[in-house]
């Protein structure tokens, strides 16, 4: 096999499915981390105290995770996840799709802003991520890109789809950023969210067509 195929996209040897032993493991650090996070904040997760809370020894954290920003990114993708499936057993009731998108993410937004020390936490991860966290940061924008079309009802998306997935998520992720910094209220955030969502609505035909 070529030396390039067992290795991700980031140029990492690729990582083997892990055994359940492994994976409660990592559940138990990930969850030392949202914990450590939620009571203060980035400087609370220190890679040591996330060993000790989690019962895992210092290199073995290490092993899972690289720094404490690939943990607290990590950390992201792990909410995002627990939040995609509330969202399953309860979703979004709105009429059209810009609604249901609308309203999940003020779903998510809210569910952050009860935990806003970890929410500046892990967006604060997020932003300071350089190449070496790629895979990690890729899996929070795919998690975040299948909730939306979750909400959405697709499930086989247009690239033109994707293009406004994503310009939903960079809005999303900005309006939080402004929010966690005091630059914005919880309505402009919802306002933002709601202009956004309307790029999933085709316009009407007339105004396709021109009018006069």
């Amino acid at each position: 096999m070529p030396a390039e195929a067992k290795r991700g996209a980031t140029g990492r040897p690729a990582t083997p499915p892990l055994t359940e032993r492994q994976e409660a493991r990592r559940r138990r650090i990930l969850q030392a981390s949202a914990q450590l996070a939620g009571r203060g904040g980035f400087d609370a997760v220190q890679m040591r105290e996330v060993a000790e809370a989690s019962q895992v020894a210092l290199g073995t954290l290490y092993r899972y995770f690289p720094s404490k920003i690939h943990l607290l990114v990590a950390t992201m993708q792990d909410q995002l996840e627990h939040l995609h499936g509330t969202l399953r057993r309860r979703p979004p009731t709105g009429d059209s799709a810009a609604e249901r998108v609308a309203e999940t993410l003020m779903r998510a937004f809210r569910a952050l802003q009860r935990e806003p020390h970890l929410a500046d936490a892990m967006v604060r991860a997020l932003t300071f991520a350089d190449r070496s966290v790629s895979a990690e940061v890729d899996q929070v924008s795919r998690q975040t890109t299948a909730i939306i079309l979750d909400a959405m009802g697709l499930q086989r998306p247009t690239p033109e789809q994707l293009s406004v997935v994503r310009v939903i998520e960079h809005t999303w992720l900005s309006a939080l950023i402004t929010w966690l910094s005091g630059r914005a209220s919880i309505a402009q955030v919802k306002a933002d969210i709601d202009t956004v969502c309307r790029l999933i609505e085709p316009p009407p035909a007339d105004e396709v067509r021109g009018t006069g």
